[in-house]
């Protein structure tokens, strides 16, 4: 009996069979070995990373700061747990009804950071990984969430310039390495030595869908962040969602070397979570699969998107050339099924998920607006200003630029004359005290002109209240109220994503000037009944604008 106690005591002590693995108590801080070049300690009072060292080298700590949730949590219960199998030690933090852990493997060079909020008492939008100054360098021509020296503040204190607006940086325009949510597996700095990024979780319990724009990282002289972003409200529209957000990799490589893509979210196996009891962690067992057979009235050129919502969780897919799609891993559920156009939705159902199982959805048959006959169209429907001025490019400058940029054509370009201009003569962004009142001309047949023609205005976001209004020559169409949007800012930190909405006015016969030979005028204006200025004053991103039959 002393004999098998002994051996089941060797067994159960990796940190004695395992040389370099293991976790030591300092005082004050828990010290994990990951038996990786990867030495982490973990404050005992609050749960911050106090210290991220690999092969030697420190990478946590900024001006007194620490990594953690949120800006830091305050005093907390701490606990660890040492498993066997598989090799794992887990920190539990219990900081009020916030839940939060962090765990680390044998042999793996990673922090996995898990979250688990129950409720807004605590604030829990993001995980912060702060880096030391001097340890990475930066392309000031491409790294514009990387904020140089000697900058000028252009707005609200995050969004600055070099003199004369020649070159704007923010934390929040990821849009030039990263972009939307689901362009992204990962982000993080390099240099000759190292390679630290943090892998983004599959933001099930996050908010934004995947076209969702926020910052994911941020530089500059002090030392730069890496994050993963949960809940942003800079131009949100989304529900804030519960429950528990995770496994967020810290992911350390040699040499600059890429990060692993096994650990991706869309690819990673995380069974080995199964029974480390986190709280809020449901395994594959106890989820379920959707899949489609196909998408018809697909348009050449154009990525199909499936999204599937709930005020519980979000997950997405995209489709096929031949339009096929399958979403894994869902949580049990019934959820809102949209399907992108690029970023347009062009069809809206329910699914119902349930664990263990797979629902299939026969061929979904998307209603495009661009199917639409019409007497004139300016861009395309697609859910974004891509095309219209300043949104030539992919990335378009506007995701990573402040609209002060001198980098970007002014936004008060000429009037727009139907049949003569291209797209990106119109602005793809209107502020009411930047570029309001823009002028569209367009001519009417002899038959038209006896007819009564709808104006439709897609819009992407609505900035400060800001929603279209027109006159049509001396006719004013009826003002109408903003369609719901987020009501924070948007266009000024590199996001045009909102919530999609279409303005219709009906124009009446008797507003034309009765001649087949004159042009028509329509005036296009930014109203609002909020007070801002410059460009925070009431703007509006546009889709797309046509005028069609009744």
């Amino acid at each position: 009996m002393r004999l098998l106690t002994t051996l089941t005591t060797f067994l159960l002590a990796p940190a004695v069979v395992l040389a370099g693995w293991g976790y030591t108590d300092d005082g004050k801080n828990y010290v994990i070995d990951t038996n990786a070049n990867l030495v982490v300690k973990v404050s005992k009072t609050n749960g911050d990373m106090t210290s991220i060292e690999y092969r030697g080298v420190e990478y946590n700590g900024q001006g007194g700061k620490n990594s953690h949730v949120e800006s830091g949590l305050g005093a907390s219960t701490v606990t660890i747990k040492q498993f066997s199998n598989p090799n794992v030690i887990k920190i539990n933090i219990e900081y009020k009804t916030l839940k939060h852990d962090l765990v680390f493997r044998y042999g793996n060079p990673n922090v996995y950071i898990f979250m688990n909020k129950a409720d807004t008492s605590v604030t829990v939008s993001r995980y912060i990984v702060r880096v030391p100054p001097h340890i990475f360098t930066n392309d000031l021509t491409s790294d514009t969430d990387w904020i140089p020296d000697n900058v000028k503040v252009v707005e609200a204190g995050d969004v600055n310039a070099i003199t004369s607006n020649t070159h704007t940086y923010s934390k929040h325009y990821s849009g030039y390495k990263y972009g939307r949510t689901m362009d992204y597996d990962f982000v993080g700095y390099t240099n000759k030595n190292v390679g630290m990024y943090m892998i983004r979780s599959n933001h099930e319990k996050a908010s934004g869908g995947p076209f969702f724009r926020s910052l994911v990282r941020r530089g500059g002289p002090g030392g730069p962040d890496l994050y993963d972003i949960y809940h942003y409200n800079m131009g949100h529209t989304d529900v804030m969602r519960f429950g528990l957000q995770g496994p967020s990799v810290l992911h350390f490589t040699d040499g600059g070397a890429a990060p692993n893509a096994n650990l991706f979210a869309r690819k990673a196996d995380w069974s080995w979570f199964d029974n480390l009891g986190i709280d809020g962690w449901v395994p594959a067992s106890r989820r379920g699969v959707v899949a489609g057979i196909g998408l018809a009235n697909m348009k050449n050129g154009q990525q199909y998107v499936v999204g599937l919502k709930s005020d519980a969780a979000q997950y997405w897919a995209t489709a096929g050339a031949n339009g096929a799609w399958r979403i894994d891993k869902v949580l049990p559920g019934t959820y809102t099924l949209n399907v992108y156009k690029s970023e347009l939705e062009v069809h809206t159902s329910t699914v119902t998920i349930s664990a263990g199982s797979t629902t299939i959805k026969n061929t979904i048959t998307c209603a495009d607006p661009q199917d639409a006959a019409v007497v004139w169209r300016i861009g395309e429907w697609d859910g974004s200003p891509k095309g219209f001025l300043n949104f030539e490019d992919t990335p378009m400058k506007p995701t990573y630029m402040h609209p002060s940029d001198s980098r970007l054509a002014s936004w008060k370009p000429g009037n727009y004359i139907i049949g003569t201009s291209k797209a990106n003569q119109f602005p793809g962004y209107m502020w009411k005290d930047v570029n309001n009142e823009y002028l569209v001309y367009f001519r009417l047949t002899d038959a038209q002109l006896a007819e009564s023609f709808k104006i439709r205005i897609g819009v992407t976001q609505g900035l400060a209240g800001g929603r279209p209004a027109i006159n049509v020559n001396s006719w004013a169409a009826p003002l109408q109220a903003q369609k719901s949007e987020g009501d924070t800012r948007s266009l000024t930190v590199g996001t045009y994503r909102g919530n999609n909405q279409v303005y219709e006015y009906t124009v009446p016969a008797s507003a034309w000037v009765k001649s087949a030979r004159e042009y028509q005028v329509l005036k296009i204006s930014v109203i609002t009944g909020k007070t801002a200025t410059g460009y925070l004053s009431g703007g509006v991103s546009f889709d797309a604008l046509e005028m069609i039959a009744v």
